[in-house]
């Protein structure tokens, strides 16, 4: 199917190259994508076919034609999946880190969702033939419990309870520097950065989001905390954490861009997971352990900070 796309230019964004408003406007699309399109007279300006490099003006009228995607087929694939609770509504599943979620540029094997499809062939389809069950997503480094739905009455409620901030998501993640005060809240608005596509920022035009955190454990340059979402931007524990000068160890994007204690992504890890079961009607709550990379590097801390002679790591 055709999708049209219509946009009309506010003051604060006249004098901007074509291309690039239309990549912040719509961030999901890439800029080389949109003067493709902006070249092949896809995109229309006042209903004129114009160059990437056009000015907008406030009151353009902008009319962009999204030709349909071509999807290439998701085949099952027979990855081992660790499933912590399962019935004929729903399942709850321990990603590990690396894994990726669902396909998409780049990852169209190996994914959360080619494992389910080979696990179980009735999940919902409310979100599409790429993302077949999935409610709510980790990013590929972080591990931790995941709700899919095998319907789409099930996918729905759960939605709903995400929505409404009523699903219980708890993280613990470890963080560069001593945070002071054992607890405390960031409330600060995230959207897609103005200049880097693949990164989030802390923006007056973004979307309300909230973190709160509680310090569990401090180390000498470090510090673990237990995170708690009330909303669910994109990498929005990321962001939140190097907003207030504590960026998650390990997050090459938000943080120090060199690896940092061995690890291969973030630390940062969906631990508990609760909400209200779709059919039941019973609130449920799961908690899985860190995994062994993650424990492994806070053994590490813990003999730092109590003066042994560790072995080096990075």
């Amino acid at each position: 199917m055709v999708l049209v796309e219509r946009l009309v230019v506010d003051d604060e964004d006249g004098g901007a190259r074509l291309d690039r408003y239309l990549a912040v406007q719509l961030p999901d699309i890439s800029r080389s994508r949109f003067q493709q399109l902006i070249n092949e007279a896809q995109v229309r300006v006042n209903t004129n076919a114009t160059r990437p490099s056009y000015r907008v003006r406030a009151g353009d009228e902008i009319l962009i034609t999204l030709p349909p995607a071509e999807i290439p087929a998701i085949r099952p694939e027979p990855i081992p999946l660790e499933i912590t609770f399962e019935d004929s509504t729903m399942l709850v599943v321990n990603k590990p880190r690396g894994m990726v979620v669902h396909p998409g540029a780049g990852h169209y094997q190996g994914t959360l969702v080619n494992a389910l499809l080979h696990h179980c062939r009735d999940l919902s389809g409310i979100n599409g033939v790429l993302r077949p069950g999935i409610v709510h997503r980790l990013d590929k480094d972080t591990s931790g419990l995941l709700m899919v739905a095998k319907n789409d009455a099930a996918h729905l409620a759960l939605a709903e309870q995400l929505k409404e901030r009523r699903v219980l998501r708890e993280y613990v993640a470890l963080v560069h520097g001593r945070v002071k005060t054992q607890t405390g809240t960031v409330n600060a608005p995230i959207g897609r950065h103005p200049r880097d596509r693949q990164k989030m920022t802390v923006t007056a035009k973004g979307r309300p989001a909230v973190t709160h955190y509680t310090v569990i454990e401090s180390f000498t340059a470090y510090t673990l905390l237990r995170v708690q979402l009330e909303t669910g931007r994109t990498h929005q524990i990321r962001v939140h954490l190097a907003h207030i000068g504590h960026p998650l160890a390990g997050d090459l994007r938000y943080g120090p861009a060199r690896p940092h204690l061995g690890l291969t992504g973030q630390f940062l890890h969906a631990g508990v997971l609760g909400f209200t079961h779709p059919t039941s009607m019973v609130f449920t709550r799961f908690e899985v352990p860190l995994p062994a990379e993650l424990e492994a590097v806070l053994c590490y801390q813990r003999r730092v900070r109590n003066g042994a002679q560790p072995e080096i790591r990075p």
